[in-house]
């Protein structure tokens, strides 16, 4: 997976392609999908959900430009795979999910698995989780047609924020937000993707 389909589509960053080596997929995925794991290509998760390609979660770590002493906050736990990859650069993350059972799930797994820097709450991802705020990376796993301003203000200065910006019969463009230090923010497309949708529909319960 990492020679053909990390590395070899142009993913460069060590510290990127070290933790997508270091974190089993096959204990995110449901027991029927093991043997498809590694496929470079979404699986169901329940819940309407899925485990996002390899190549994406990848892509979304290099893009964040993810290093060690930061901050992250991630907007759609899923399974819990990507916060998993992002825990073995970032210093500390914080990865929020609309779906309880989801949340739940992905919480007791990285539990079991050890990643004690990974903290799951379960509430609507388009608020953020500002008792942990200010974040220097921030990436949203879902699409919406702007990006929220909640977690614009949660991003700290010289942070950045990446989300998939359009609708999903307009089609999306992966989106990266810098915050400059005087507080203005800057905007570059970084390609087209295709996520689910974001929705804002669930009273926050972090934990």
């Amino acid at each position: 997976m990492l020679r053909r389909h990390i590395e070899g589509r142009g993913i460069s960053d060590p510290r990127v392609l070290d933790a997508m080596a270091a974190v089993p997929r096959e204990e995110f995925v449901p027991p029927g999908l093991v043997r498809d794991a590694y496929r470079d290509g979404p699986l169901p998760i329940g819940e309407g959900q899925t485990i996002s390609q390899p190549y994406v979660v990848a892509t979304m770590a290099e893009a964040a430009e993810l290093k060690p002493g930061d901050r992250v906050l991630e907007v759609g736990t899923g399974s819990g795979y990507a916060a998993a990859v992002f825990s073995r650069i970032a210093d500390v993350v914080y990865t929020i999910e609309r779906h309880a059972s989801l949340a739940d799930s992905a919480r007791e797994r990285l539990r079991e698995l050890g990643y004690g820097n990974v903290h799951v709450g379960h509430g609507d991802g388009t608020r953020g989780w500002p008792e942990h705020a200010p974040y220097d990376a921030i990436v949203v796993a879902a699409g919406g047609r702007s990006v929220p301003e909640a977690l614009r203000e949660q991003l700290a200065p010289g942070g950045r924020l990446l989300m998939p910006v359009g609708s999903l019969g307009a089609g999306q463009s992966l989106v990266r937000e810098r915050r400059g230090e005087g507080g203005a923010y800057t905007a570059e497309g970084l390609g087209p993707v295709r996520f689910v949708p974001l929705i804002a529909d669930v009273p926050a319960r972090n934990r």
